[in-house]
């Protein structure tokens, strides 16, 4: 028998993993990143940059998550990045680089706050914060095209971490 919302066995846990998404701004996106937070139990979503549309079209794509999933908005991504490693956190940048790591083969730290950072849909994570961070992971893709939608990369991401601290 299929279950309903109200017949899964899930039972609630929070992950210590910070979310941190810079200049991500499209409406639906960020509804359905409240929907990721909330299912991988993260610890906070930060939405950073100048403008994080929080009306009507992010309501519907987010199905009441946004009640339930901690979140706060910065100006400024690499300012809270350097105060989240000065306080111990683990930065993981989520971007396709020279240098980045394919997710399937890192091993996340088990014993130290992670804080991902994802970046805007266009451009995807800043210079900056790919510099600061402890390491810059990406998804290996197989197809004929090098990205993913970035609420689709987060949730694969999030998989892999939710899974590995798990296991610990």
């Amino acid at each position: 028998m299929q279950l309903n919302h109200y017949s899964t066995n899930f039972n609630n846990k929070t992950f210590p993993i910070t979310l941190i998404c810079e200049n991500v701004t499209n409406a639906p996106n960020i509804g359905s990143l409240f929907r990721t937070a909330d299912a991988f139990g993260i610890e906070e979503l930060i939405f950073c940059g100048d403008n994080t549309p929080l009306g009507r079209k992010m309501m519907k794509t987010s199905r009441a998550t946004e009640k339930s999933v901690k979140y706060k908005h910065e100006n400024e991504a690499l300012t809270l990045v350097s105060d989240l490693k000065n306080n111990g956190y683990f930065i993981i940048a989520l971007e396709i680089t020279s240098k980045s790591e394919a997710l399937i083969d890192f091993t996340f730290p088990k014993h130290k706050p992670i804080a991902l950072i994802i970046g805007d849909e266009n451009f995807g994570v800043s210079e900056a914060i790919l510099n600061m961070s402890d390491a810059v992971i990406h998804i290996d893709m197989f197809g004929q095209n090098s990205s993913m939608n970035v609420v689709q990369a987060t949730s694969v991401t999030l998989y892999e971490i939710t899974k590995q601290l798990k296991q610990s």
